[in-house]
């Protein structure tokens, strides 16, 4: 039997190199990647819905977003200070109890009605998420083979994606189709009355995910999580004060890299419910495009599953050149074309962005070895440029909706440049231990 080492959650002995031994751990780690994404993806049919309820421009409405991925950025860092503290058991509960009070709070807004703590409590969510994300994203990446790093990741995002495609049909059955906003034709005006009543039907969902959240957190509490050892943290500081992040181009333009591709994957789901149902495009009711959104979600997560298979035999950087090629390609289809054409041509854009995220990470995070957490603290942070969404809802305002895809075009381009040119390892150190 592996020697058994002490960690500061729990006894934790040294996993094979088989890896058989980390199959129980990402399986559990898998279930927070589906509720965190189901719980992003909620916003897309909230977005609509309480444009709705508060009468908001896409300005607005892309602000509620904004907010959400701001939380990112202030939230980072204290989360690998609190990681630091108190281990990566005890933060990944606690990540899970700020979700479900930020879920309470999201009732509490909905009875009021009240745009501003609506605003507040998304904040709190996002803010769980982070912690969960600063946690659950390295140590994947780390454990096991780094040749397959990247094939690991995208294997334990296609259930984050299994979330993010449950959830429009969640959020459309629960939230657009019992609200009068959700079931009306595009351009209905509500009465007050109506607006409140609209307001109302959030509470249901939030309530359910709140009590999803807590169970999970006991869960986890009392499941014998692995974690990276504290004597290989203890390396990692001495070691880190001849070293430099600035050093690894893949980490330097990972960051932006990070940034750029979420301004385009919170862009088109944000905005495709309101797309969609135009006249010219589907004319659909917000509840029907919300169905459709599923598929958008659902691509996502057949192309992880499919890249996670094809990064076993093929170098990761080729193959996120590739799908940043295909985005393109259909996101220039989208600004130009009409009708059913231009609804396809964007939902298939959650095929070739299926990839980007957790290849971004595992090639930007690539040979850090004692400076991964720092590394991978940067790459969550990055995550707040889905803040920038705001962007492409000033340009929806003032140049028209499809135009504003031309953002979204112009992303896929610089995850083309990382592909091939700014993902390449300069500096690479040796990995860190991961202990059970």
């Amino acid at each position: 039997m592996p020697p058994v080492v002490s960690s500061g959650d729990t006894p934790v002995v040294h996993a094979t190199p088989d890896g058989v031994r980390y199959g129980p751990a990402l399986t559990l780690l898998a279930s927070l990647f589906f509720m965190w994404g189901f719980i992003t993806v909620i916003n897309n049919t909230l977005l609509p819905h309480l444009r709705s309820v508060f009468d908001l421009s896409y300005t607005q409405t892309t602000l509620i977003e904004s907010v959400w991925f701001i939380a990112y950025f202030v939230a980072s860092i204290p989360s690998a200070k609190l990681i630091e503290r108190v281990g990566y058991q005890k933060s990944l509960v606690v990540g899970l109890l700020i979700m479900a009070a930020g879920a309470l709070g999201m009732m509490l807004a909905a009875s009021i009605p009240s745009y501003g703590v609506t605003l507040v409590m998304l904040f709190v969510i996002a803010s769980g998420i982070t912690l969960l994300q600063v946690a659950a994203n390295p140590y994947v990446a780390v454990v096991g083979n780094p040749a397959t790093a990247s094939s690991r990741l995208n294997l334990v995002q296609a259930l984050n994606s299994a979330g993010t495609m449950l959830a429009p049909l969640f959020g459309a059955y629960l939230i657009l189709g019992r609200s009068k906003s959700g079931t009306s034709a595009a351009g209905t005006v509500l009465t007050d009355a109506e607006r409140i009543a609209d307001a109302h039907s959030v509470i249901l969902p939030y309530a359910l995910v709140a009590a999803v959240l807590v169970i999970l957190a006991v869960v986890i509490a009392k499941f014998p999580l692995p974690a990276m050892g504290s004597a290989g943290s203890r390396v990692a500081k001495a070691d880190r004060k001849n070293l430099s992040l600035w050093n690894h181009r893949n980490l330097v333009f990972g960051i932006p890299a990070i940034f750029i591709y979420l301004i385009a994957e919170i862009g088109v789901a944000n905005l495709f419910v309101n797309f969609v149902s135009q006249p010219d495009i589907a004319n659909t009711t917000h509840e029907q495009a919300g169905r459709y959104l599923a598929f958008l979600w659902g691509g996502m997560m057949v192309g992880r599953f499919v890249g996670s298979a094809v990064m076993q035999r093929f170098d990761a950087s080729k193959v996120l050149a590739l799908f940043s090629i295909g985005a393109f390609i259909v996101m220039m289809i989208t600004v130009f074309a009409h009708g059913p054409i231009a609804m396809w041509s964007l939902i298939l854009v959650g095929l070739f962005h299926s990839i980007m995220f957790p290849t971004i990470f595992t090639l930007g995070i690539k040979g850090l070895g004692p400076l991964t957490e720092e590394g991978s603290g940067l790459l969550v942070m990055a995550i707040a440029g889905g803040a920038l969404v705001i962007v492409q809802g000033w340009i929806a305002d003032n140049y028209g909706l499809q135009t504003s895809f031309l953002l979204t075009a112009a992303c896929e381009l610089y995850v083309l440049f990382y592909a091939l040119w700014g993902s390449k390892v300069t500096h690479a150190e040796a990995d860190p231990k991961v202990v059970f």
